[in-house]
C-alpha cells in the first residue's frame, strides 16, 4: 500500500487535467487559478518553516561523528568534517551543497563467514543522487525562456549545452533522459533493498512518482503529443505578467503538466522536499566543531539551579539508589574495608 496509494493519486492527478482541459469553461481553473494558488503556497509556506527554522536557538556545537574534532597539538583535526574555524565551516557547506559530500562518504555494512562485519563504499546513491538533482536544477533553468522575451544568452548557451544530441527533432535533452534513469533507480532501491523498503513509506513514494510524472509529461509533450509551442510560451509570459489570457490552441497535455508542475510546487513546503532550504540550517552543518575548546553555555539554563558534582548527587538520592540496587561509590550502612 506504501507504494500502491502514491501510484494511484499520481495517476489521478493526471486524469483530472487531461479531463477537465477538456471543457473549455475549465481551462481558467487549470491555466490561472491552481497556478496562482500554488505559487502562493510555496513561497507562503516555504518562507514561514524557513523563517521558524532560522527562530529556533541553537546555542550548542552538535558534533558531527564524521571526522577527529579539534584536540591535542598531536592528534590530527579533520578540519571539513570537523572544523573549528568559519572558513572550514564554509568549505563543509559548499562541498555538502555542491558535491554531496557526506552521501559520497555513505558506507555499507555486511556480515559475512566467520561472522565478520564488512564495510565497503554504495557509491551508486550519491551517483544517481547527484544526477537527478543537477538535471532537476538545468530543467528548471531552461524553463526561463518560457517565461521571458527575448531570451537570455546564458540561458540559451544552457539550452544549446543540454540538447547537443541532435539525435531527434527538436533535440534530445541529455538531462531529460539523466532524471528519469535517476529516478527510476532511487524508486528501484527502495524496491529492490530490503531494509530500505522497510523504512519507506508513502511520503517517500509520492515526490518520486510525482516528479516522474511530471518529467514524463514534459518529454511526451516535446516528442508525442505536440503542443502549441508559440501559445504555451505567449500564455506563460502572460502568467508571469500577471494579465493571463486562455489560449484555446493549447491542447490538454500542456495543462497536464502544468497541473502536475503545481501540485509539485504546492506539495513542496510540506514534504521532504524542503531539505533543499534545510541543508543550509543544519546545526550539524552549519556551526563549528569546537566544543573541546569552547565551553558552550546554555543561555537560557536557570542561574539557581547550581553544578551538581555526582558526589553531592549521591548524598542525595543514595536511598533510593540502594533501594533500587544501583551500586553506590560510599555507603554509611556497609561496613567499611
Amino acid at each position: 500500500m506504501n507504494i500502491l496509494m502514491p501510484f494511484l493519486a499520481v495517476l489521478a492527478l493526471v486524469v483530472i487535467p487531461l479531463l477537465g482541459a477538456q471543457i473549455d469553461g475549465l481551462k481558467w481553473l487549470f491555466g490561472i487559478v491552481i497556478p496562482y494558488a500554488a505559487i502562493a503556497t510555496f513561497l507562503g509556506f516555504f518562507v514561514a518553516k524557513v523563517v521558524d527554522w532560522a527562530k529556533s536557538p541553537a546555542p550548542f556545537s552538535i558534533a558531527t561523528s564524521g571526522g577527529q574534532a579539534k584536540s591535542l597539538p598531536w592528534v590530527k583535526q579533520s578540519t571539513l568534517d570537523c572544523p573549528s574555524s568559519t572558513a572550514g565551516v564554509v568549505g563543509r557547506m559548499f562541498l555538502e551543497i555542491v558535491c554531496f559530500r557526506s552521501l559520497f562518504r555513505n558506507t555499507r555494512t555486511s556480515i559475512q563467514a566467520g561472522p565478520r562485519l564488512i564495510y565497503g563504499p554504495t557509491k551508486w546513491l550519491w551517483l544517481f543522487g547527484i544526477l537527478f538533482h543537477y538535471s532537476f536544477f538545468i530543467i528548471f533553468l531552461r524553463h526561463f525562456r518560457l517565461f521571458v522575451d527575448p531570451v537570455p544568452a546564458p540561458i540559451l548557451a544552457l539550452d544549446a549545452m543540454d540538447s547537443f544530441f541532435q539525435i531527434t527533432l527538436p533535440g534530445l535533452y541529455v538531462t531529460d533522459l539523466l532524471i528519469l534513469g535517476a529516478a527510476t533507480f532511487l524508486f528501484l532501491r527502495r524496491v529492490i533493498i530490503p531494509q530500505v523498503r522497510y523504512i519507506s513509506l508513502a511520503n517517500d513514494y509520492f515526490p518520486l512518482f510525482l516528479i516522474f510524472a511530471v518529467c514524463l509529461s514534459g518529454i511526451l509533450m516535446r516528442y508525442i503529443f505536440k503542443v502549441n509551442i508559440a501559445g504555451v510560451k505567449e500564455f506563460l509570459i502572460g502568467l508571469a505578467d500577471f494579465s493571463p489570457s486562455i489560449n484555446p490552441e493549447i491542447g490538454a497535455p500542456f495543462y497536464v503538466h502544468l497541473f502536475l508542475v503545481s501540485t509539485l510546487m504546492a506539495y513542496f513546503p510540506f514534504s521532504k522536499l524542503m531539505h533543499l532550504p534545510g541543508v543550509f540550517m543544519s546545526p550539524t552543518r552549519n556551526l563549528t566543531t569546537n566544543s573541546r575548546e569552547v565551553r558552550h553555555l546554555n543561555p537560557w539554563n536557570d542561574p539557581n539551579i547550581k553544578p551538581h558534582a555526582y558526589e553531592a548527587y549521591e548524598d542525595e538520592f543514595r536511598d533510593f539508589m540502594r533501594d533500587a540496587g544501583l551500586p553506590l561509590e560510599k555507603d554509611p550502612q556497609q561496613p567499611q574495608a
